[in-house]
């Protein structure tokens, strides 16, 4: 039966027919609007949905050649378990054989992979996104996880019904998987310095893990916001978001401590605020950390993301060091194939997703192994606090990722407007915000440089309805405010674009 793109939810209709609205396919993994009871907006996915999804997944797979074992796990929140239930029993359906984690960070579910000896993994989880979205990341040969051909073909057999439902799966339940988990995590590793860190999971997955982790490699943890609960009652579990950093960041100021650490809801991203209560964007974390690890492993090669600070490219200890790094595509599966494509040590996303390759990890994003190296790093440094690390730093002014509205349906159309707008600026000679243009980098969106190192990149978000805008300037605090009202003009030439979610 083919999934129906709308349904009217309390009918006969809606509990009879799958419903998976086509948006809810992004550039990697997917996500939709599930339903929330203090929402009006209509669902774009109810369970037989799911159930179409596991269908489509195990089919693709078995087209692929991959074998039938597959790794499920869920987030915490109310309704992913159901999700996660109907998403099985359409793997099943199909001829998977289904290894059931139970809860589980999506970084838990990728270890599963190997650990487990399963070619594929199906986590349940809308990561950062409030409640009432959910999604699935999946992936069929670790440590990767599905780009965009894949999503695309998923797509293409789910909408068309197009089924190879082969019978003959079955279901395990994995019993003290977590348990597993965080012992792989702290094998081999002990900080000898006595570091102070406030762990904060938003009352996210990663409640149930970051603590004691922690704890059992030396830190004194100091809990914040630790308890499950899945109606996020203090903020959204996102440390790339500034309330959960503010957060953060007062409680570090009011213990003394050494560092504060902020998990998202799916446990693969880690925020960090230095000992005076800065809020350090990932991007910058990943070149104190690039710092270290080039400075132990000869001619280290890094892949960074185009929203990420141009001091990969230009920092003095780094090129001293021989490092070099690759600029690549927003989004935790293009920056993981990339790391792997290149076989750098590491990866580093704005977001906070951080992929380390052996000797450090498995390729994966987890931000648990992140928070394990940044007190690696200090325990490397017993006479600097994080706050020492960060000024070490070349100084540069960014913004935080900004967001504003666009529906799915119109952002792309946006974005191809919005880069032959700067193209055409620039073969006129037409200068950004007083200055000529140098660079466009059009790998993701656009990334516009002018001839004082001030850039800014608009590109459409792949998991939500918006544009992602951050701007950054060697120069100045108003070089940065410049370009960004700049891009911003822009950006309202076009009607679609709406409010941003947060301020510069």
């Amino acid at each position: 039966m083919k999934p129906l793109a709308e349904l009217q939810p309390n009918s006969f209709a809606f509990e009879t027919r799958p419903l998976v609205k086509p948006t809810g396919f992004r550039e990697y993994d997917a996500r939709w609007w599930f339903g929330h009871p203090a929402s009006t907006k209509p669902p774009e996915l109810n369970l037989l949905g799911v159930q179409a999804l596991g269908m489509g997944l195990a089919t693709l797979i078995r087209r692929r050649g991959v074998g039938p074992k597959i790794v499920v796990g869920h987030d915490f929140r109310g309704y992913s378990l159901s999700i996660k239930l109907a998403l099985a029993q359409g793997l099943m359906a199909a001829g998977a054989d289904v290894k059931d984690i139970g809860l589980a960070l999506s970084p838990m579910a990728y270890f599963a992979q190997f650990a487990l000896d399963a070619p594929s993994v199906a986590m349940v989880t809308a990561s950062h996104n409030e409640n009432g979205w959910t999604g699935v990341k999946m992936g069929c040969q670790r440590p990767l996880t599905f780009g965009p051909d894949e999503m695309a073909q998923l797509r293409d057999i789910v909408l068309n019904g197009d089924f190879d439902l082969a019978g003959g799966g079955s279901y395990e339940i994995v019993e003290d998987f977590r348990d597993r988990y965080v012992s792989d995590l702290i094998d081999g590793v002990q900080i000898k310095r006595k570091l102070k860190v406030v762990a904060a999971c938003g009352n996210g997955t990663a409640g149930a893990f970051a603590p004691e982790v922690l704890e059992r490699i030396g830190c004194e943890v100091i809990p914040l916001d630790t308890d499950l609960d899945f109606t996020f009652p203090r903020y959204n579990p996102n440390p790339e978001d500034m309330e959960m950093l503010h957060a953060i960041r007062d409680k570090v100021l009011e213990t003394g401590a050494d560092v504060g650490l902020g998990f998202d809801g799916d446990g693969d991203r880690c925020g960090v605020v230095d000992n005076e209560g800065s809020e350090i964007f990932a991007d910058k974390v990943g070149v104190m950390l690039a710092r270290d690890i080039s400075a132990l492993h000869e001619d280290a090669k890094f892949v960074v993301d185009v929203k990420s600070t141009g001091l990969f490219a230009t920092d003095p200890v780094l090129q001293a060091n021989s490092a070099t790094t690759d600029y690549w595509k927003t989004g935790h599966s293009y920056i993981k194939r990339r790391v792997a494509e290149l076989g750098a040590i590491a990866g580093f996303e704005k977001s906070g997703h951080f992929f380390f390759n052996p000797p450090i990890g498995r390729g994966y994003d987890d931000g648990l192994v992140t928070a394990i190296a940044v007190c690696q790093m200090l325990d490397r440094n017993p006479n600097k606090s994080m706050a020492d690390l960060y000024r070490a730093l070349p100084l540069t002014f960014g913004s935080p990722t900004m967001s504003p509205h666009c529906d799915d349906e119109v952002k792309y159309g946006v974005i191809e407007r919005v880069v032959n707008r700067f193209t055409t600026m620039r073969d006129a000679g037409e200068p950004v915000a007083g200055h000529a243009i140098t660079d466009l980098v059009t790998v993701n969106g656009i990334r516009v440089v002018t001839d004082d190192g001030t850039w800014g990149l608009v590109r459409a978000s792949s998991n939500k309805p918006e544009l992602v805008v951050v701007v950054e300037s060697p120069v100045s605090e108003e070089r940065k405010l410049a370009m960004f009202r700049a891009v911003d003009a822009i950006l309202r030439e076009n009607e679609e674009v709406g409010a941003y979610n947060q301020s510069i």
